[in-house]
């Protein structure tokens, strides 16, 4: 029987405290929140290594760095609403549930979010409310949101999704240029998000999060 506890506390250890990762509501968070329950069984031997889980089509398990950076970057509090965007099976909510006051996790694909409901209340994850629905619509009503936080990546940001964000909120997304990616961080002011590079990373781009495409003769 795999000691999955273990290789938790590995994870942490050798993939989260390494990449600058110290706040304690994180890492007690990533300690306490079983990765194995959200992984795909056929993966499940693959929980806790440092890298994209594939889930579904063009959708992953973001690896546990890129994870934790995002989330040490958002600097979430638990006074904080977040709207967790691509859920995909819940371990990304399931964290943030241990971190903020609440958590609405949006998903479109119904054999993830039916994977997510599963995982979430095997866990006793009560704080998450799992919203069904198109990526980039986000959920409006629960808006609007201290923290927004997409698991995967965008070409182009929805203004759908960014009007969401409440007045000196944060948002993080990874954002792809062809095989290039990094993280942004935004903070929206003044109804403006701004927005600054964090840290490399990269994902697959997400339904919805692409740019549209020229059109040419």
């Amino acid at each position: 029987m795999p000691d999955f506890a273990a290789r938790r506390t590995m994870m942490v250890d050798t993939q989260v405290r390494p990449s600058d990762v110290t706040k304690f509501p994180i890492i007690d968070a990533m300690l306490a929140v079983p990765r194995e329950r959200f992984t795909p069984d056929r993966l499940i031997e693959a929980a806790y290594m440092g890298n994209n889980i594939d889930i579904a089509p063009d959708r992953v398990l973001l690896e546990p760095r890129t994870l934790a950076k995002m989330l040490d970057a958002l600097e979430v509090t638990d006074s904080d609403l977040v709207l967790d965007v691509a859920c995909g099976t819940g371990y990304s909510s399931a964290v943030l549930a241990r971190m903020a006051q609440g958590v609405v996790a949006v998903e479109e694909d119904e054999a993830l979010a039916a994977d997510a409901e599963a995982a979430l209340a095997a866990i006793g994850s009560d704080s998450v409310v799992l919203h069904r629905g198109p990526l980039a619509e986000g959920a409006t009503d629960y808006a609007p949101y201290d923290v927004i936080i997409v698991q995967g990546a965008a070409e182009h940001f929805p203004d759908t999704l960014a009007g969401q964000l409440a007045e000196g909120g944060r948002m993080a997304c990874v954002f792809m240029d062809g095989a290039l990616g990094v993280v942004r961080i935004g903070i929206k002011r003044g109804g403006q998000v701004a927005w600054r590079d964090a840290f490399n990373a990269s994902a697959p781009v997400l339904p919805g999060f692409a740019k549209a495409k020229a059109f040419s003769l």
